[in-house]
C-alpha cells in the first residue's frame, strides 16, 4: 500500500461484510468505489475483516490513515445460535416462574408433524435461580431484599458461568428490582456478562422477553470478545475502531454492541437490506424484492418508496428473539448448498452447506459433494479463468465429477442433474419471495428484484420467472453490496417501553414518547426521531404497530390505527376502544456516504449469455435483455411474458 496524499487524509470510508463463504470489503473515495472480497476466516473473522480491508486499500492506493470511518456487519452471533456456541447462561427470574424457556408458548414446533420438537432452551434448568420477589402490573407485591441479592450473587458464583440473564415478573413496568440485581452482579462478579430485561426489553410477553434477554446473555461474552479482538486488530492496523451493523438497519458503536450483543444477530442480512434500498431508489423502483443469495442462504427483503420493511421480532433456530429489525426472509440456499437424493430418490437441495473450508468442489479444497456452485460450473454459467476473492480458481472437472456422483445415483445425465440442481434451489429461493411480498399483500409481478450477493446475479433471472417478475437489476457492487451497505446505513437506537393503556384522554402515552425522546436526544444528540405505536382493540391478543408523530394529537393515532387495521385485514371498527400497548423510538443519524450514480447505458446485451461483474457473475437468461450502465450496474428487462404470468 502507499499512503494516502496529506491533504486527503481520513477522508475515505470502508464498510466490511463477513458472510459463510467470503468476506467482503467495499470502500468509498470522492465518488470512487473500490472492492474486495477474500475467504472468511471461520476460526477468526477479524482476521478476514483486516484482510479485506487491506486489499481494498491497496486497490484505492491508499494506506490505513486514509480511512475516516470503518464499519462492519458480521454472522459472530447468528452463526453462534445456529451452531450452539454461545457462552453458558444463568437465568434469574421470579419464584415460581423458573420453567419461563421451557413452557414457551405451548404451541407445536411444526403443526402436523408430532415428531418435531422444539429445540433445547439455551440455559440449562440447573442453572435457573428463582428470587422470592415480585411484581404485579400496578405495584410492587414482595420487595426484593439485600438477603435475596446476597444469595442470588453466591449462588451464580458458585455455578461459575461467564453470563447471566434477568427476567422478573413485570419488570417492564417496574425494573427497579432487576436494577438492584444487576448492580451487585456487575459489583461482585466483573468478568461476567449481565443481561437484564428492563434493559434489553422492555415489553409485555414473558417467555418472549425472557428468551431475547437470554440471547443477549449467552452472545454477549462471545461478541465481547470478538469486538474487542477485531478493535485491537483495526488499532494495530492503524484504523479507526469499527462501528457495528444491527439487525435494524443502523450503525451503532462498538462498545454499545458489544455490550447489547443480541441487536446484532441479523447484522449482515440488513446490511444488505440497507444496501439494495439505495439502489431501488436509485433506479426509480417505487417496489422492489431485495434478493441477496450467497455461499450458504438468501436472504429476501421488500422494499417500498425505498424502505425496507421493519418488524419486532423474529425467530432464529427455534429461538424467538424480540427486537427491532428488518424484516428479512430468509432460506437456507446458497452457492454452497448441497445437492443430495432422499431416501425415495428425488433430488434435494440444502440445506446443509459446504461453508468456505472445503467450500464447493470446484473451490478445490477437497471437497466432493455436488452444491449449486458445481452444477452452474457444469453449464458454463462460471467463468473458471477468473480467480473467486482473489484466491480461488474453480476447478471443471472436480465439479463434473462431484455433480456426476449425484446423477449416477439418480440415474440421469450430468447436465440433466446439475439444471435438476439449479431448478430445485430456484424454486426454493421463489419460496422465499414469495413470502416477502404475496403474504405481506403486495404483488410481486409489479416489482424489481434488486440482485446481489455473490450468487444473486446468477440465478435472479430465474427466480424471477417463477414469481412473474419482469425486471432485475444487478448493481455494480453486486458481490460485495452488503459492505457497501454498512456504510450507507444510518447510525441508529432504538428504544421501546409496554404501557397497556386505552387511547382517549389518557396522558400516559404522552409522557413515555417525552421520556424516551428525552434519553433518545441524551445518546444521539441531533438525531431525527421516529415514534410508532403497537396497538389493538381492546380484546384483541396482538397489535399492529403504526406510525404517529405525538405533536398530531391521539386522535390521529386512533384513526391511523384504524386505517392499518383495514389494509391489512380487510375491516376495521371504528366503533370499538383503542388500546396502546408498546411504544417504540427510532433515533437516527442520516447516511454520510455519497450516492453512486449509474451513468449511462454503454452496452446492450441479449440472453443467454453471462456478463462478470467486481465479485460477481450476472446470468442474463433466453428471452431476456440487459442493458449495462457505466457504473457497471446491470439492468434487465424480460422481452417475453407468457399470458399465464401477466
Amino acid at each position: 500500500m502507499i499512503e494516502a496524499d496529506p491533504l486527503h487524509v481520513a477522508t475515505a470510508q470502508v464498510g466490511v461484510d463477513v458472510g459463510g463463504t467470503f468476506t467482503d470489503a467495499a470502500l468509498v473515495h470522492e465518488g470512487r468505489l473500490f472492492t474486495a472480497k477474500v475467504p472468511t476466516t471461520s476460526d477468526d473473522q477479524s482476521r478476514g475483516v483486516i484482510a479485506a480491508v487491506d486489499v481494498a486499500l491497496s486497490r484505492a492506493g491508499f494506506g490505513a490513515g486514509a480511512v475516516a470511518r470503518f464499519a462492519h456487519g458480521m454472522t459472530v452471533g447468528t452463526n453462534a445460535l445456529l451452531e450452539g456456541t454461545g457462552a453458558r447462561t444463568a437465568l434469574v427470574a421470579t419464584e415460581g416462574f423458573g420453567d419461563v424457556l421451557e413452557l414457551r408458548r405451548q404451541n407445536r414446533a411444526h403443526l402436523y408433524r408430532l415428531d418435531v420438537g422444539h429445540p433445547a432452551p439455551l440455559v440449562d434448568r440447573n442453572d435457573v435461580i428463582e428470587v422470592p420477589e415480585r411484581c404485579g402490573p400496578d405495584d410492587v407485591i414482595t420487595p426484593l431484599t439485600d438477603e435475596m441479592i446476597d444469595n442470588v450473587v453466591a449462588q451464580v458464583a458458585d455455578r461459575d458461568v461467564p453470563a447471566v440473564a434477568i427476567c422478573l415478573l413485570f419488570s417492564y413496568a417496574h425494573p427497579s428490582h432487576e436494577r438492584r440485581l444487576a448492580a451487585a452482579l456487575r459489583s461482585a462478579l466483573p468478568g461476567v456478562h449481565v443481561s437484564a430485561s428492563c434493559d434489553v426489553l422492555a415489553e409485555i410477553r414473558e417467555f418472549e422477553r425472557a428468551s431475547t434477554t437470554v440471547i443477549d446473555a449467552t452472545l454477549g461474552p462471545l461478541l465481547g470478545d470478538y469486538l474487542r479482538g477485531l478493535a485491537t486488530r483495526a488499532r494495530a492496523a492503524g484504523l479507526p475502531k469499527p462501528e457495528i451493523m444491527q439487525s435494524n438497519g443502523g450503525v451503532t458503536e462498538l462498545a454499545y454492541a458489544a455490550e447489547h450483543a443480541a441487536v446484532t444477530v441479523l447484522s449482515g442480512p440488513a446490511a444488505g437490506a440497507i444496501g439494495a434500498a439505495q439502489v431501488a431508489s436509485d433506479v426509480g423502483a417505487p417496489v422492489a424484492l431485495t434478493f441477496d443469495m450467497g455461499g450458504t442462504s438468501c436472504d429476501v427483503a421488500l422494499v417500498v418508496d425505498g424502505q425496507p420493511g421493519r418488524a419486532a421480532a423474529a425467530t432464529i433456530n427455534g429461538h424467538p428473539i424480540h427486537l427491532p429489525m428488518l424484516d428479512v426472509e430468509t432460506v437456507s440456499a446458497g452457492g454452497g448448498s448441497i445437492a443430495w437424493a432422499d431416501g425415495g430418490g428425488a433430488l434435494r437441495v440444502g440445506p446443509r452447506s459446504a461453508g468456505a473450508r472445503p467450500g464447493p468442489a470446484a473451490y478445490g479444497h477437497g471437497g466432493t459433494r455436488p452444491t449449486v456452485t458445481d452444477a452452474n460450473v457444469v453449464l458454463g454459467r462460471l467463468a473458471t479463468t477468473q480467480a473467486l476473492g482473489g484466491e480461488i480458481r474453480l476447478d471443471p472437472v472436480a465439479a463434473h465429477m462431484a455433480v456426476a456422483t449425484l446423477a449416477d445415483e439418480l440415474g440421469i445425465e450430468v447436465e440433466v442433474c446439475a439444471r435438476g440442481i439449479l431448478s430445485v434451489s430456484v424454486e426454493e429461493m421463489a419460496r422465499v419471495v414469495r413470502r416477502a411480498s404475496v403474504e405481506r399483500g403486495v404483488d410481486p409481478r409489479g416489482a424489481c428484484i434488486v440482485a446481489f450477493g455473490g450468487a444473486g446475479p446468477l440465478h435472479a433471472c430465474a427466480v424471477a420467472e417463477a414469481v412473474g417478475v419482469t425486471r432485475v437489476v444487478a448493481p455494480a457492487a453486486a458481490g460485495v453490496l452488503a459492505a457497501l451497505g454498512v456504510i450507507v446505513a444510518p447510525e441508529r437506537r432504538d428504544w421501546s417501553r409496554s404501557i397497556l393503556t386505552n387511547l382517549g384522554s389518557d396522558t400516559q402515552i404522552t409522557a413515555v414518547c417525552a421520556a424516551l425522546t428525552a434519553r433518545a436526544h441524551e445518546e444521539l444528540p441531533g438525531a431525527r426521531t421516529l415514534v410508532s405505536v403497537d396497538c389493538r382493540y381492546v380484546g384483541q391478543s396482538h397489535s399492529l404497530n403504526v406510525a404517529w408523530q405525538p405533536d398530531d394529537g391521539i386522535n390521529a393515532l386512533i384513526g391511523a390505527f384504524h386505517e392499518v387495521h383495514q389494509r391489512r385485514f380487510g375491516g376495521s371498527r371504528p366503533e370499538h376502544d383503542v388500546q396502546a400497548v408498546t411504544v417504540r423510538l427510532a433515533a437516527e443519524h442520516s447516511s454520510r456516504a455519497p450516492a453512486q450514480p449509474a451513468g449511462e447505458v454503454v452496452e446492450t446485451m441479449r440472453g443467454p449469455c453471462a456478463i462478470a461483474m467486481d465479485g460477481a457473475t450476472c446470468w442474463v437468461a433466453p428471452g431476456w435483455s440487459a442493458a449495462v450502465h457505466e457504473s457497471g450496474l446491470i439492468d434487465m428487462h424480460r422481452d417475453e411474458v407468457p399470458s399465464s404470468t401477466r
